[in-house]
């Protein structure tokens, strides 16, 4: 007998995330240390009025929140693609290597290449992360090159560790701690409009590439033997597809600095309701994480109003104790 989750369309549990989705961008918008209503929220959607309140919201909210569901989907769609490309439950770009490669990036942009713009600083971010995650493949590879989930999540540790005290050596033998610790402090504090018109474009069309794409990892979550007995270029597509984490990486690591778990957490709860298929895991994982950081980022913003928590604190205290339990469950978690 089938259980009960199966028996709902998937495509009314795609309208019932979309719809709490819209609800978390309207309730991050008006919540805040600012006092603003919903008759704000909307005259700052329709209106050109100049008031205090409408341009907290429309120059300070909008782009931030904007931000984070850009944020929240790359960072999902990411973690599920690693998760099936490498058929590995703890597979999660924070946890393997590359935003800690985003992140020396960034530190060497500042000391050799100062004054480079954001765009300049989002490439800067790819090249760290794509450093990063050739170091964890390289050193996870067994002798036979194929990839061993154990040794990614060993590697992805040790490279992490080491590239951020490269980070850390630079920014102290540099004196640019507080530039780089303010940039990657991991919170979307200060977002504009120039930073979300460069990042936007990047995301999107990772995420609409990505989605394409899903029938194919679904193929290779299965085993690279099935994929090849499909007719599946596995080089090609593996390639294809670790490039698309890396820009969806680099280029949210530019913006939000340093956030782990996030592309964990979110593939592993969607696959409560949306099953194993990866052209739903994908699709849902977009929505969930930009819901997951919309309400994170809100949370940081109202826990000790008028002060900010940094969300990444808000959400490795989430990821942490989710992170231990996939590892006791063996990596189902929600599966």
């Amino acid at each position: 007998m089938k259980s009960k989750r199966h028996l709902v369309p998937i495509s009314y549990k795609l309208l019932v995330c979309a719809i709490v989705l819209m609800l978390s961008f309207i309730a991050s918008m008006i919540f805040g240390a600012a006092d603003t209503t919903f008759e704000d929220f909307w005259l700052a959607l329709t209106s050109d009025s100049k008031s205090d309140s409408i341009l907290v919201l429309r120059e300070i909210r909008l782009p931030r929140e904007l931000a984070a569901i850009l944020i929240g989907a790359a960072f999902g769609v990411s973690g599920a693609i690693m998760q099936g490309v490498t058929r590995n439950p703890l597979a999660d770009p924070g946890l393997l290597g590359l935003t800690s490669g985003a992140n020396m990036a960034l530190a060497l942009a500042f000391v050799f290449i100062p004054g480079l713009n954001y765009f300049g600083i989002m490439v800067a971010c790819f090249l760290g992360a794509a450093l990063g995650a050739a170091l964890v493949i390289i050193l996870g590879s067994t002798r036979r090159g194929k990839l061993s989930p154990m040794r990614i999540v060993l590697a992805g540790a040790a490279v992490s560790a080491f590239l951020y005290a490269i980070s850390d050596g630079v920014s102290i033998f540099f004196k640019i701690s507080k530039d780089v610790t303010m940039w990657t402090a991991g919170g979307l504090i200060g977002t504009t409009w120039s930073q979300l018109q460069a990042i936007a474009p990047v995301i999107l069309i990772g995420i609409a590439v990505a989605l394409l794409m899903s029938s194919q990892v679904s193929i290779l979550s299965l085993s690279d033997e099935v994929a090849t007995g499909l007719g599946q270029k596995l080089m090609l597509i593996k390639a294809i597809l670790f490039i698309l984490v890396i820009v969806l990486t680099g280029a949210s690591v530019a913006l939000v600095g340093n956030m782990a778990f996030v592309g964990l957490m979110i593939p592993h709860i969607v696959r409560r309701f949306a099953g194993t298929d990866y052209r739903h895991i994908m699709t849902f994982s977009a929505v969930v994480g930009a819901t997951f950081m919309l309400l994170a980022d809100t949370l940081s913003r109202t826990i000790n109003a008028p002060y900010e928590t940094p969300v990444a604190a808000i959400v490795a205290l989430l990821g942490l104790p989710f992170f231990l339990f996939v590892v006791r469950r063996g990596g189902k978690a929600f599966s």
